[in-house]
C-alpha cells in the first residue's frame, strides 16, 4: 500500500522537507523519507494512522478547522535546538473539493532573513 501512494505524490520524495499528506477523514496516507525519519519510531509506519490520534485537542480542532474551510495555517517551532517552519494547508481533488492535508516541515535558520519586495 505504502509504495502504491508514493506514486500519487511524486514531488514528496524530491523535496528536502518533511512531507506528511492526510485524507479527508485526517488518516495518513504519505509520508516521504524526511518525514518518516522525523515521526516514524521504532520503525513503525504512521501510514493509515489518523491525525487525531497523534494530536492533543487544540491541534485537532485546528485540522478540523483547516479540512472545513480550507485555509492553511503556518507557524515556527524550535525543538532539540532546530527551528523548523510548518505549513499546513488543504490539498483538493480534480473537481475542486477539499481532499486533505498536505504539511510541510522545513529546517530554517535561527536568523532567517526578510526581504520587503514591492
Amino acid at each position: 500500500m505504502e509504495n502504491d501512494l508514493k506514486c500519487g505524490f511524486p514531488w514528496g520524495e524530491a523535496m528536502n522537507c518533511a512531507v506528511t499528506v492526510c485524507d479527508k477523514e485526517g488518516f495518513i496516507i504519505y509520508m516521504n523519507s524526511k518525514s518518516r525519519a522525523t515521526f516514524c519510531k521504532d520503525g513503525k509506519s504512521l501510514i493509515g494512522a489518523s491525525l487525531y490520534d497523534c494530536h492533543p485537542e487544540h491541534a485537532c480542532r485546528k485540522i478540523r478547522e483547516m479540512l472545513s474551510s480550507g485555509e492553511s495555517n503556518s507557524y515556527t517551532i524550535s525543538k532539540n535546538g532546530v527551528k523548523k517552519m510548518i505549513y499546513q494547508t488543504p490539498w483538493r481533488d480534480a473537481d475542486g473539493t477539499i481532499a486533505g492535508l498536505v504539511e510541510i516541515s522545513m529546517v530554517i535558520p535561527e536568523d532567517l532573513p526578510h526581504f520587503v519586495r514591492n
